[in-house]
């Protein structure tokens, strides 16, 4: 085993979730002796993990995948793994078009990889690893963390169970199925013992945590033990749905030192008709009222949700009807996505599609009013007093920066804080809190200076 190829780099795209297997796979290979190092250039094996969701995350992956063909070509790269959705999703299609890459490993082979690199040193005839997706890591399996020191992803779940028309993620990642409460508690334990301030919980479906498992675990009792964790500050909700968002856990959520007043819900649309249509099973009103519910039951909530404009049969008024939702409801954070057809998807069968200029100007037009809602909501910030988890310098304007528990990592904006880095009495390494008086804002990141009062 001495000659063969030891040193690996991920290039990991799409979502947190699949972050955290890129993690974990790159744990995996380190316990078997693989060295890992930053550059894709150099390293004996590459491994890209996909995004298969919509048609520009697999754009985005294909060009990745190209990228590194050529790096192999030059004798850069020695060989060129692709993993995750989009092996998951077209691997026998990826294997004829793409003959440079060496391996396709689908999204439930995760704890095999160093096993499948050997066994792929020593008969290099199978090129497909791509079976049913039933793996779920737990608070044992080796992992390499990639975010900052002080803040980490820790999913909860894997796979779905709902049978939105538009969505392609039960078949890439399998049905719903829960860890043990203990396995994620310890594991939460682990990562504030070892400098995390922040943890973010995600899953396909966050409130469904524990309901596949018919012991009564639940959300709300995962949190009632993560609120005890020592050293963490900050547990974020992300990837929530309104379905089990009941009294008991918004009560919680509101009264808690530690839970950020934050949740992250896919709405999608607001048009009944469209609901439908997406298999979402709520009505507008019921959307709405979910909105209300969670306003009132939490004070000063920041409120995330993603919309889909130009999905099959949107009509003009279906599409006012989004707007004057997102008018009225005003919500913190917003993603918007275009709709794109994917293949083996009901939606993909739906008859009235929108041409792409259509769905294009609808999306700028959300977006246009997004950009006021958001800069009106941070105005209304300048002279207030934030806590803020300082993050670091911006690597683009070297100001140092940090987020509120109304900012996400990666999706939200920041706090910048360009004044702090010159002052010699005041240290902030990243992961450190300090308020930060607003004095700015600009669309969706703020601008402040430390408050001393």
């Amino acid at each position: 085993m001495s000659s063969n190829p030891r040193k690996f780099s991920i290039v990991s795209l799409g979502c947190a979730r699949n972050l955290v297997d890129s993690e974990v796979m790159a744990g995996l290979l380190k316990q078997n002796n693989f060295d890992l190092i930053d550059e894709p250039s150099g390293a004996d094996i590459v491994l890209v993990n996909t995004c298969g969701f919509i048609d520009a995350a697999k754009a985005e992956s294909i060009d990745t995948i190209l990228e590194i063909a050529r790096l192999k070509e030059e004798g850069k790269v020695k060989k060129l793994v692709v993993a995750g959705c989009l092996s998951q999703r077209f691997s026998d299609d990826l294997a004829r078009e793409l003959p440079e890459v060496d391996l396709f490993i689908g999204t439930g082979e995760v704890p095999r990889i160093a096993e499948i690199l050997r066994q792929h040193e020593a008969d290099q005839s199978r090129r497909q690893f791509v079976g049913l997706p039933s793996y779920l890591y737990d608070d044992v399996t080796p992992r390499l963390r990639s975010t900052p020191a002080y803040s980490a992803y820790l999913k909860v779940s894997e796979g779905c169970d709902h049978k939105c028309a538009f969505c392609i993620i039960p078949q890439l990642r399998g049905p719903h199925r829960s860890r043990p409460i203990d396995s994620v508690v310890r594991e939460a334990q682990s990562l504030g013992r070892s400098g995390v301030r922040e943890i973010n919980l995600i899953a396909q479906d966050l409130t469904a945590y524990g309901r596949d498992r018919k012991d009564g675990t639940t959300l709300y009792g995962l949190l009632r033990q993560l609120e005890q964790v020592p050293d963490v500050a900050w547990i974020r909700l992300l990837y929530a749905y309104p379905n089990y968002l009941d009294e008991a856990l918004l009560n919680m959520i509101r009264e808690s030192d530690k839970i950020c007043s934050y949740l992250d819900i896919p709405f999608q649309h607001v048009s009944r008709a469209i609901l439908q249509r997406m298999r979402r099973g709520k009505s507008g009103s019921a959307v709405r009222e979910s909105v209300q519910k969670l306003r009132a039951a939490i004070p000063g909530l920041t409120l995330r949700t993603s919309l889909i404009v130009g999905f099959p049969g949107e009509t003009a008024g279906d599409f006012q009807e989004l707007l004057n939702f997102v008018e009225e409801t005003q919500f913190e954070r917003l993603g918007v996505f275009k709709y794109s057809e994917e293949e083996g998807t009901a939606a993909a069968k739906l008859e009235n599609m929108l041409s792409p200029d259509e769905i294009e100007e609808r999306w700028q037009e959300v977006m246009d009013l997004q950009a006021d809602i958001s800069r009106n909501k941070n105005q209304a910030l300048i002279g207030s007093i934030q806590r803020v988890m300082m993050c670091g310098a911006d690597p683009e304007t070297q100001q140092l920066h940090g987020r509120t528990q109304a900012h996400a990592p990666e999706v939200d904006g920041v706090v910048f804080v360009p004044g702090a880095a010159g002052r010699e009495k005041i240290t902030l390494p990243p992961g450190a809190f300090v308020d930060v008086k607003i004095t700015q804002a600009l669309d969706y990141d703020l601008i402040g200076e430390i408050n001393d009062a």
